[in-house]
């Protein structure tokens, strides 16, 4: 996206954001100086960012196909970003056509993107509103008229969580909607880490994203699997333990070959809630 070209209402093009220095990584447009700039100061003593970037679409992906085909027509994804491509609801409408998909973000250009990207589709919708207010998101007037929370819901909280500090309790705020959720709804989740990160790569990703709408707070393998205290966790490929796991590695046919350095800078799971 050219810096000249008019930015979206409530647009600040002067300070960078996650979702727009995540399209980058990706090699998306929409995006600005300011954010390309950050991204590449990432990309310095980061070079697996971009990589890191694709290991989580990836799993998004295969998580979302694999719900599907065990029967899960509901989707909200929180969080949702800027991508262009292989978003929840292509891969959740290519195995089940009659999916349906809600997208929630509280940055005002996701929401001129999703306008433009989910113009003329079906079954998808999209609101303004931020992951800390689950009662927000679940009671909107546009979530009561696509999801049905008596039946079971995929709740997609991708790359997200370590934009929230600890003060602000991600852990009870994912907790909160999966008790609104019925019983055999899932949470998706996947957030970053500096476990066995150099020293200087974690630094830089810190001091970076501090400067941008929203800090990093990465965590521990124990931190991450706290979100899914009291769910059945799925066993992550074929013959695996049910346990956390890195993102490439989830639903790989080849765990060992998907485990590159850029899948090692965050964990993930998909777990269901029982009744």
């Amino acid at each position: 996206m050219s810096d000249t070209e008019q930015a979206p209402p409530g647009v600040d093009t002067a300070v960078p954001t996650p979702a727009r220095m995540y399209d980058y990584y990706l090699g998306g447009t929409d995006n600005f100086e300011v954010d390309r700039a950050a991204a590449e100061k990432v990309l310095a003593n980061m070079p697996e960012a971009g990589d890191a970037a694709w290991a989580n679409r990836g799993f998004l992906q295969r998580s979302v196909r694999w719900l599907a085909e065990r029967g899960v027509r509901q989707f909200i994804d929180v969080g949702a970003g800027l991508p262009t491509m292989n978003n929840t609801h292509d891969a959740a409408q290519a195995v089940a056509p009659d999916a349906s998909v809600l997208y929630a973000d509280n940055d005002p250009m996701v929401r001129a993107h999703a306008e433009k990207l989910l113009a003329g589709s079906t079954g998808t919708a999209f609101i303004t509103a931020d992951f800390r207010d689950p009662d927000g998101i679940l009671g909107h007037e546009v979530t009561a008229g696509m999801i049905d929370l008596t039946k079971p819901v995929a709740l997609l909280v991708v790359a997200l969580v370590h934009f929230i500090p600890d003060a602000d309790d991600p852990w009870g705020v994912v907790r909160r909607y999966m008790d609104r959720l019925a019983p055999g709804s899932y949470l998706v989740l996947s957030a970053g880490t500096g476990d066995r990160q150099a020293d200087r790569a974690v630094g830089t990703v810190r001091d970076v994203y501090a400067r941008s709408t929203a800090s990093v707070h990465l965590r521990t393998r124990a931190e991450v699997e706290r979100f899914f205290t009291g769910m059945e966790i799925v066993p992550p490929w074929e013959g695996a333990a049910a346990k956390v796991c890195y993102i490439g590695e989830w639903g790989a046919e080849d765990p060992d070959a998907a485990d590159s350095d850029g899948s090692r800078w965050a964990y993930c799971a998909v777990a269901r809630r029982e009744g």
